[in-house]
């Protein structure tokens, strides 16, 4: 599977019958999927497809989706209420002898209200299907493109995301290999300060400042964290070369990664190490900014 993007732009347009129609589909980052649907008047029947159709290609993003539609061309017919038209003829007979006895003129009917509507003729049955299915198409159209566009970018996060996770490996092998760490420089570092401590110092018992030493010695080792470091690493490669809605799993490396990198800086010993735990922090923060758009 593909990685993608939370984010992406698509339309599509096309003709059904007398009508054109415009899809248009906007989508941001967001926790979850969030589908916000804007269909004309009318055609609100459409709108549980329409949630099917986008829920089955994306898992997350806050997507605006909205159809446009207009008519090619106007038709209208005249319906005449034959209960009005024919109470005004009564009640003009019932008042020939004392109004004007012309007979009605039709421009005359046209203005009295409810005598005639002019309203667009019902279409069959069949006709709605089938421009419904032509909107639903486009609908599906644009879903396409939309998932292409977000895959594109979720193709060039990949990359951005494997540098970044080579240069987290890089900076554990280089705190790992720090000569700081060897266990001669640990010796010597501890040899030099129980000295130290003995000659300001008479009376503390040697051989407990040993014990003592050795005790932080074993606290401050990074060999725990350096192979969780390797793991994590390991886990986020894997995680990028299957693809798919992982976001949510590298969010929770990224914090793991940084929880690692925290523990390394309060335990360092040497600038080097510090210096490395620092430039990890740093790129950690770049890594989870970027897995922020992924899907």
């Amino acid at each position: 599977m593909t990685l993608q993007s939370m984010t992406g732009f698509a339309r599509t347009e096309g003709t059904s019958g007398r009508y054109r129609w415009a899809w248009e589909l906007r989508s941001v980052n967001g926790k979850g999927l969030d589908v916000r649907l804007r269909l004309p008047p009318g055609l609100e029947g459409l709108e549980t497809e329409c949630r099917k159709r986008i829920s089955a290609q994306f898992t997350r993003g806050n997507m605006q989706v909205g159809l446009t539609v207009s008519a090619l061309e106007e038709k209208v017919e005249a319906i005449v209420n034959e209960d009005a038209l024919a109470a005004i003829l009564a009640l003009k007979t019932k008042l020939g002898d004392r109004i004007d006895p012309a007979p009605l003129k039709f421009d005359t009917l046209l203005m009295m209200r409810g005598v005639v509507d002019l309203k667009e003729p019902d279409e069959a049955e069949s006709q709605m299907e089938s421009r419904n299915s032509d909107f639903l198409d486009g609908l599906s159209a644009a879903i396409t493109a939309m998932r292409e566009m977000r895959e594109k970018e979720g193709a060039a996060l990949r990359e951005v995301l494997l540098g970044q996770v080579s240069s987290i490996e890089a900076l554990a092998l280089k705190v790992e290999n720090d000569p700081s760490r060897s266990a001669a420089d640990i010796a010597q570092r501890l040899q030099r300060q129980v000295e130290a401590l003995l000659t300001d110092t008479a009376n503390l018992d040697r051989d407990r400042l040993y014990a003592e030493a050795a005790l932080l010695a074993a606290k401050s080792d990074l060999r725990e964290e350096i192979d969780r470091l390797k793991a994590h690493v390991a886990a986020a490669r894997d995680l990028l070369g299957k693809g798919g809605p992982v976001g949510r799993k590298l969010d929770f490396l990224a914090q793991e990664f940084n929880r690692e990198t925290n523990t390394i800086c309060s335990k360092s010993n040497a600038i080097a190490v510090t210096e490395a735990g620092l430039e990890l922090k740093v790129i950690i923060d770049q890594f989870r900014e970027q897995v922020q758009n992924l899907e």
